[in-house]
């Protein structure tokens, strides 16, 4: 047996306790041995067409709302809305947080838009006098990480729908790590756009993005010009209402999908939302006496951010993966030695939580915060 393979079987071992890909529930790993199928018949046109009800339901999409599938990660799916929902030169707004609003800012830029940032202090909430004092008049889209998955800070999103309901701003809102974790109802925010991923809540493997769009996002994308054919959401909304996708879609992580939905579908996802909910409690409860400290005012069910007072978060990652068998979470650029964050998200067990309780008061005991 190869190094290579030897190491992929060590790895298949871990514990993942990330933010994504996450480890994946049985009838995910099910569909995922299996040979991908011919992709242009009317079955998989059946899948995708299964799959797009069930994410409209999920997300309590407006009447009218249309749900597309690419293959593409979550940045695919956020430069996507940047090109096709945004009109030409579009003055939007992004509320800053963190590396994936910084991502979103610089999309815009990329793509000509002039931007107003609503700054905020790393794992700070939003506040009303942000958003008045940072969005100018001139702005008619505001894009949001709801969950700024960097910090672990889930956004005020009801006051955020509000500010932009009362300017008539069309809210953009990407949920790739906050779908199924935190609550969301995209009509109740009014929302034009929710935009999600594969590998997080959905606890399938990477590489395919959902993007939904209400009636109004979709007379936007029809009107505008087509940029960039391989994320063109014009085309991809022209071939969805036949249950297709203009491009060789990843065939497998679809039927993923479709399994983990109609799991979700049965069991409804305020189950689900409850079990991410508890493993988020009692991780956080047993750090609580520790030096540890959770960034975000706010944390969002999916991921837990701890600053570090000693700085010595790499040290921390290092020691779950080579002493305890799991993987956690490291940040990077300046924050890297600060702050480490700890995943709930995906199949996790009651046991393998506790493993990973039991883990984190060890290294506690050890003297390592």
């Amino acid at each position: 047996m190869s190094w290579c393979m030897v190491r992929l079987e060590e790895a298949n071992k871990m514990l993942n306790f990330t933010v994504g890909p996450v480890m994946s529930p049985d009838e995910v790993l099910s569909v995922a041995g299996q040979d991908a199928p011919y992709f242009r018949t009317p079955e998989f046109s059946d899948v995708v067409l299964r799959c797009e009800r069930a994410m409209l339901d999920l997300l309590h999409a407006p009447d009218g709302s249309r749900c597309v599938f690419l293959t593409a990660s979550g940045t695919g799916a956020m430069e996507a809305v940047v090109m096709d929902v945004l009109r030409p030169g579009e003055h939007v707004a992004v509320v800053n947080g963190g590396s994936f609003g910084q991502r979103f800012v610089d999309l815009c830029r990329l793509h000509g838009h002039e931007v107003d940032e609503v700054r905020l202090g790393f794992g700070k909430q939003i506040t009303r006098e942000a958003l008045e004092s940072c969005v100018g008049d001139a702005v008619t889209a505001l894009l949001v990480n709801m969950h700024e998955t960097s910090s672990g800070l889930l956004y005020d999103m009801p006051l955020i729908s509000d500010f932009c309901k009362s300017r008539g701003i069309a809210l953009l809102v990407d949920a790739v790590s906050a779908f199924i974790a935190d609550e969301l109802d995209m009509e109740q925010l009014g929302a034009d756009v929710v935009l999600t991923g594969s590998q997080k809540g959905l606890a399938c493997h990477p590489g395919m993005s959902i993007v939904a769009l209400s009636s109004a996002a979709q007379e936007r994308v029809d009107s505008n010009p087509e940029v960039c054919r391989y994320l063109s959401l014009k085309e991809a909304l022209s071939n969805a209402s036949r249950g297709q996708t203009p491009w060789t879609p990843a065939v497998s992580i679809a039927l993923e999908i479709d399994a983990r939905l109609r799991s979700i579908s049965e069991a409804g996802i305020d189950a689900e939302r409850r079990e991410i909910r508890s493993r988020a409690f009692a991780v956080r409860e047993s750090l609580s006496s520790t030096s540890l400290r959770l960034v975000a005012e706010n944390p969002s069910n999916a991921v837990s951010a701890f600053y570090c007072s000693e700085h010595n978060a790499k040290l921390i990652v290092d020691r779950a993966k080579l002493h305890y068998g799991m993987w956690l979470c490291p940040n990077g650029g300046k924050l890297a030695d600060d702050v480490f964050r700890i995943g709930h998200i995906g199949y996790i067990t009651e046991e393998q939580n506790a493993v990973l309780v039991s883990a984190l008061k060890q290294m506690s005991a050890d003297g390592l915060f």
